[in-house]
């Protein structure tokens, strides 16, 4: 047993566990935003968005990681031009900038000669590839995510609560929504570039939805601030158990991670609909 914990002791297997530990814990602070403002679908258009930008930086022989963010930040505001500017029709936005992305990647590769299973393999990462610069990239946007929260907590709650509200008390919704957008669309961008598709889902959405109807089952409330609480704790344990089981058992890491979280959601949703059940026939009653 000592000699396979020895594993951790290995450099590539230790960042993989300090980036899985910091990702797990920072990202679902934008899953909530994700959740709350329904900006999933940007996760969908930001992933088109890699392959473009890996075709483009393969095609013009530039630095992959700037290139994918510059054409994300680019599609982002392409999508808030189509919805002009607000959440009302985000979903046709965002499909129509997925439809743009992907003409112009399948344009690009074929003119320029770029083979496509190098744009399509930069979707799937590996936490065990990660160098100290990677790690530090994870690490500077877990702060920015925490820093913008901290410091405009009542601006987003005033957001999640109401548009129309948040404008009346004074807040700049326009700005606040367009930044919380291009935060996810970079948080993702960058992930997925990291750790990959697989690990995007697990720890952007899962940790939250976990921690709403951990939240629910438990009649503590739902609040936003302990959803964030709650949130980043479940993408801790997702991450780290995940992480930790993938390296021992000799699994991958994503797959594990995901299995994990998936498996978890799965239990809640069953306790849910059974305290569901149990209040109804107690109403009947």
């Amino acid at each position: 047993m000592p000699e396979i914990f020895q594993l951790f002791t290995l450099a590539p297997v230790l960042r993989g566990l300090v980036a899985m530990m910091v990702a797990g814990t920072g990202f679902p602070l934008c899953g909530v935003m994700v959740v709350r403002l329904g900006l999933i679908p940007l996760r969908y258009m930001m992933m088109h968005g890699v392959i473009l930008g890996g075709a483009v930086a393969l095609a013009a022989g530039v630095p992959l990681v700037p290139a994918v963010i510059a054409v994300n930040m680019i599609m982002v505001g392409i999508m808030l031009v189509f919805s002009e500017g607000n959440m009302h029709g985000f979903t046709g936005a965002s499909a129509a900038t997925m439809v743009l992305s992907m003409a112009l990647a399948s344009t690009i590769t074929h003119v320029c000669d770029v083979p496509a299973k190098d744009t399509l393999s930069l979707l799937w990462g590996s936490p065990f590839t990660l160098s100290v610069q990677d790690i530090g990239i994870l690490v500077l946007l877990a702060l920015l995510l925490v820093l913008y929260i901290i410091f405009n907590f009542q601006n987003i709650l005033a957001l999640f609560f109401n548009r129309e509200t948040a404008a009346a008390m004074g807040v700049r919704v326009t700005f606040h929504y367009t930044l919380m957008v291009a935060i996810v669309a970079l948080t993702v961008a960058l992930a997925m570039k990291l750790l990959g598709a697989f690990l995007i889902d697990a720890l952007l959405i899962l940790p939250v939805q976990c921690a709403a109807a951990h939240l629910r089952l438990s009649s503590r409330g739902s609040s936003v601030k302990k959803l964030f609480a709650a949130g980043s704790a479940f993408g801790f344990i997702f991450s780290s158990a995940g992480y930790c089981t993938a390296v021992l058992a000799d699994l991958p890491p994503g797959a594990t991670i995901a299995l994990l979280s998936g498996i978890t959601y799965s239990i809640y949703i069953m306790l849910l609909h059974r305290k569901d059940k149990g209040q109804d026939r107690r109403k009947q009653s």
